[in-house]
């Protein structure tokens, strides 16, 4: 219960009659307000510090703790008519977040703004991800109270020290938080950077009402998924390769055992596929390596590689497909499709070691299906920019590349081309038959200006 002074409530109450105050000055005399509390409540430090920790970090149970005081406080001082800025739901919420949370981007957490994906801090300034572009946010912060938001942020990792200039912080929702500051950044611009994982309704046809896929190649895709063709998504960063890729697993046969691994946790499988008996990791390039054996030992149907960054995932991918794995999944940044072999390649060889011509002949003979995504002009706007068949010439030992669905972008169509590999039609036929025939026919639909 609240403790109640009647010298302070009285001389509180006569200041109150005087003037009323603004909303800087109400969050000012909270704070006094609490500090003062908490100095009176020494033997119970460590109870309210650990209290400050979880409101600090999101949990609603300490979040509660503090607005419920500060809305008592505010009936002592009279200040429940306050003016506060209009970013804010409530005055109890603005006074916290002033005070204690995240300022002025506690709105990019709100309802209005749960499409966006991305929100940054640049300096005072604030940018929010809106229709596809960084929009300016009239809210400002001050470098205090940046400095003041990290160390909050820091205290989901302990284990990091504070004086350094680059962080990189997860929340309680997920989203993570890149830190630039210091050294790395110029005088008065470090940024705070937030990106989240937006999740969808995932499926192909709630993609193609957005304009990202063609619709009519819904059937298509559905069929390739039973099949089990190894597939990778590739293009630039906030392409919908991810989304894609989600897509796709949402589809796979949720009897089937599997194994994750990313390096950020972005895909929320377990959520996606609840009853499907999906292992998710966490692992870096040296966690990676230290685990890629078992990964290679495991009897997992198939394997997902949700952001291939480096030399150790792509072996470890290219390894687990090469012993017989199907299904295998993965995303990697590159520019150009046609070059994803040696692409690939090269960043095995620069970690691994080998050769590159012969390394290319390996991913060519590890993965049936490359999937290229672009973002338009308007960056709300991602397409499927083509679908390339990758395979490798049976004499030749040549990495073969051939598209079989490309975008037209000034008429913003997608045209198809019925090409079927002589290794991908056995291998489709082995695993499943009768996906392989509706796989077959959809594309030759397609490429007849049908629809699948």
């Amino acid at each position: 219960m609240e403790k109640f002074y009647i010298e302070r409530y009285l001389a509180e109450r006569s200041s109150g009659d005087r003037e009323a105050l603004s909303f800087a000055g109400i969050c000012e005399k909270i704070e006094t307000e609490f500090r003062r509390e908490w100095e009176e409540e020494r033997n119970d430090a460590h109870k309210i510090i650990e209290i400050q920790k979880r409101a600090i970090i999101g949990y609603e149970k300490e979040v509660s703790y503090f607005k419920n005081k500060i809305s008592g406080l505010l009936r002592r001082f009279k200040g429940e008519k306050t003016a506060f800025p209009s970013w804010y739901p409530s005055l109890s919420d603005a006074i916290y977040h002033e005070n204690w949370g995240l300022a002025g981007m506690s709105e990019w957490f709100s309802d209005a703004f749960s499409e966006s994906s991305s929100a940054k801090i640049i300096g005072e300034r604030m940018y929010f991800l809106e229709d596809g572009a960084m929009r300016l946010m009239p809210q400002k912060i001050s470098l205090d109270r940046r400095e003041q938001m990290v160390r909050a942020l820091l205290l989901t990792t302990p284990d990091e020290r504070l004086d350094k200039e680059f962080h990189e912080i997860y929340m309680l929702d997920g989203t993570r938080v890149t830190v630039f500051r210091g050294g790395m950044a110029k005088s008065g611009q470090d940024s705070i950077i937030f990106r989240r994982y937006i999740i969808p309704n995932y499926s192909f046809e709630e993609q193609a009402s957005r304009g990202s896929i063609p619709a009519e190649a819904a059937r298509l895709f559905k069929s390739m998924v039973r099949v089990g063709y190894n597939v990778a998504f590739c293009g630039p960063v906030r392409s919908a390769k991810t989304t894609f890729l989600s897509t796709w697993q949402s589809c796979e046969d949720s009897r089937l055992e599997g194994v994750m691994v990313e390096t950020d946790p972005e895909i929320p499988l377990h959520k996606l596929m609840p009853e499907a008996p999906v292992i998710q990791l966490i692992a870096d390039r040296e966690k990676l390596r230290d685990i890629s054996k078992n990964l290679l030992r495991s009897d997992a149907d198939y394997f997902i590689l949700a952001e291939a960054r480096d030399g150790v995932a792509l072996d470890t991918a290219v390894r687990m497909a090469r012993k017989g794995t199907r299904r295998m999944k993965m995303t990697f940044h590159t520019r150009d499709p046609m070059t994803f072999a040696h692409d690939v390649a090269v960043e095995i060889v620069r970690t691994m070691g080998g050769d590159i011509e012969e390394t290319a002949c390996r991913v060519a003979g590890s993965f049936d299906y490359v999937f290229h995504f672009v973002q338009l002009k308007n960056k709300g706007q991602k397409r499927l920019r083509g679908i390339y068949e990758l395979g490798l010439h049976p004499e030749s030992r040549r990495v073969t590349m051939h598209e079989i669905c490309g975008y037209i972008h000034a008429e913003d169509r997608w045209r198809w081309r019925y090409h079927i590999g002589a290794d991908k039609r056995v291998s489709g036929e082995e695993e499943d038959a009768e996906a392989f025939r509706e796989f077959d026919a959809a594309l030759r639909r397609l490429a007849e200006g049908g629809s699948s």
